[in-house]
């Protein structure tokens, strides 16, 4: 089932693995419309002091997570999302989730009882996601180890001619208005329908990542930012409709839309075992 990101009034259209992916694409565009600066080095992040923790037997489909003045509130997320999240991973990267780890969804709200805006304001969009993860060690009794492993990725590279969108100067992309309502620095993923305004190649590679299980190493050697469209279809949507133009796999609208292909490769690189997590209590 496709699940939605709601943030900050937005809606952001995702698979579940990409919801975290989302929130941290968003809390960049959002810090990037005022001055910030990062902590103090070795500084302690802020903490939440209430925790509260719900099944959610909804089932629609819906994820919102709202992060404002010290509040979490996430609605519909899964233990796999929350980690995904808070510990930055990639789905590819994470090993030994209990079924439920994906199947079950809580409501979570925490709340700093006296934030400190000033210093909520110069985190950045990790260290956001990494106040997360008390709630994980704490209520969800998570134990985990890391380690280095060889998985199989996607490189993603140019085909011959090279790709088929230009880079823009950073006067462009100050000027830039946005595409479809997305502004410079941003992505929008809305129904496999991609938008991208000022972004560089990492951004493209965290979405094709989420959507695509498997971890996409940028291999373009392309180091501006840039704008791009990608539209696509999933590999189950069956034969189109003969009165409906379906876009093609991702995988062939990469190589139509973009100039880019993605090749099959192996790569080293830190893994995320679970040891021992348990379904929270109630409260």
């Amino acid at each position: 089932m496709r699940r939605r990101l709601i943030w900050q009034g937005r809606v952001i259209s995702l698979g579940r693995a990409a919801i975290w992916v989302g929130l941290l694409l968003a809390v960049s565009g959002l810090q990037a419309q005022v001055p910030m600066s990062s902590p103090t080095a070795g500084a302690k992040l802020p903490s939440y002091d209430v925790v509260s923790i719900k099944p959610d037997h909804t089932d629609n489909g819906r994820v919102s997570i709202h992060i404002d003045d010290g509040n979490f509130d996430a609605l519909g997320v899964s233990l796999k999302t929350m980690i995904l999240g808070a510990y930055n991973l990639k789905e590819a990267q994470l090993f030994g989730l209990p079924k439920w780890g994906d199947s079950a969804h809580f409501d979570i709200k925490a709340k700093i009882i006296d934030p400190d805006k000033k210093q909520l304001q110069a985190l950045t969009p990790d260290e956001f996601a990494s106040m997360q993860q008390p709630i994980l060690t704490d209520r969800f009794q998570l134990k985990f180890h890391r380690e280095r492993k060889i998985l199989p990725v996607y490189e993603l590279v140019t085909i011959k001619g090279g790709p088929k969108f230009k880079e823009i100067t950073p006067v462009e992309q100050k000027s830039d208005a946005g595409v479809n309502g997305v502004r410079a620095g941003g992505i929008s993923v809305h129904n496999r329908n991609l938008v991208a305004t000022g972004v560089p190649m990492s951004r493209l590679t965290d979405q094709l990542s989420a959507q695509l299980q498997r971890v996409v190493v940028d291999k373009t050697g392309l180091a501006g930012n840039y704008n791009f469209q990608l539209s696509w279809s999933p590999d189950d949507a069956g034969p189109p409709s003969p009165d409906v133009a379906a876009p093609p796999d991702i995988f062939t609208a990469l190589e139509e839309q973009l100039g880019l292909k993605l090749q099959p490769g192996k790569e080293e690189m830190d893994t995320f075992v679970i040891d021992h997590v348990e379904l929270p209590s109630e409260n």
